[in-house]
């Protein structure tokens, strides 16, 4: 029941991929099936795709793994090297199923610079805007929320009695200190913007000074975070593994800055149409997904070192998805 089963592309199928740069990171799922047997997806042939980040690559073996179980052929393209790739081909048609979040396909796919708080309107937004210029069907969105955050060591933030942004604000000024990368600090929609919108300047007597603002990769923010030096609070992304790991306090963007990023699983029109099914199955899935369990499930590979298939089967195992 847990033999890796390895995928291969017909030549073809590789010309075709190839011409749009994708390229899968391994090509292997679990074999499973659906408790009781059933396979809904008889006869249908998918193509699963996914960008390469961790994240990206989990919600794509989870996808795989499930639809094959339901009775599909499904060509795993999981860990296609930037965003680029995997969106342009679905746009192509060399692609079925990809997961993508709603902040992306908003500003990145559509240049976008209105800032839509509340996720389920960002949502339709973007699902009525794809469906009409691509004729992609984006799915009803996960419970989770893969968006920018501040956070702080716990001890920290009991120390500091903070639970929100506006609570971090209101600190003494010696108090706020902040680490975040270069792009974050630099980005229309990043630091400085964020500050103004919670009614502090920067680099100001009674703001944020410069010198409490350490600008250093985004890897290292998550350990000096911890360590609360050189910083308080630093940015994070909310279903990071490190979060959970390092035990930090998420603090509550309670102003609404941070453009919502929504996991939803993106179908080609055609082939929702053909597999109506698909609706029910992913819809299976999203609703289960939640900051929490992605913390979890991107801490077993970037932490443990566990590989994506297996962390996918088992957690689709512990759901009794599949069996």
């Amino acid at each position: 029941m847990r033999r890796a089963r390895l995928i291969a592309l017909a030549f073809a199928t590789i010309g075709l991929v190839a011409g749009c740069g994708l390229v899968s990171s391994s090509g292997t799922f679990h074999d499973a099936n659906l408790p009781g047997g059933e396979r809904p997806l008889d006869g249908a042939t998918l193509v699963v795709t996914s960008k390469s980040f961790t994240e990206g690559v989990l919600l794509g073996k989870i996808t795989a793994t499930y639809l094959a179980a339901a009775g599909a052929e499904v060509t795993d393209l999981t860990g296609a090297p930037g965003s680029a790739s995997s969106r342009q081909a679905q746009l192509n048609g060399d692609a079925d199923v990809l997961w993508e979040y709603t902040g992306t396909g908003w500003v990145n796919y559509h240049n976008q610079t209105e800032t839509i708080a509340d996720p389920q309107e960002l949502w339709q937004r973007v699902h009525d805007i794809e469906k009409r210029d691509h004729d992609l069907e984006w799915l009803a969105p996960a419970n989770f929320n893969d968006t920018y955050a501040f956070a702080a060591s716990r001890p920290t933030a009991e120390r500091l009695g903070v639970g929100s942004l506006s609570d971090a604000a209101a600190l003494p000024v010696s108090e706020r200190t902040f680490c975040v990368d270069d792009e974050f600090f630099s980005r229309s929609d990043g630091f400085l913007p964020m500050l103004e919108k919670y009614g502090i300047g920067y680099n100001t007597p009674n703001g944020v000074p410069s010198d409490n603002v350490t600008r250093m990769d985004a890897g290292v923010v998550y350990t000096a975070t911890a360590r609360s030096e050189p910083c308080n609070f630093g940015m994070v992304y909310t279903t990071d593994g490190r979060v959970k790991n390092l035990n930090l306090a998420v603090l509550d963007d309670d102003r609404k800055y941070f453009l919502p990023y929504s996991g939803t699983a993106v179908v080609r029109g055609e082939i929702i149409e053909a597999h109506p099914e698909l609706r029910e199955l992913l819809g299976t899935i999203s609703e289960r997904l939640t900051d929490e369990l992605m913390q979890e499930l991107n801490g077993r590979v970037d932490i443990d070192g566990e590989d994506p298939a297996d962390v996918a089967y088992d957690w689709l195992e512990s759901e009794n998805l599949i069996e």
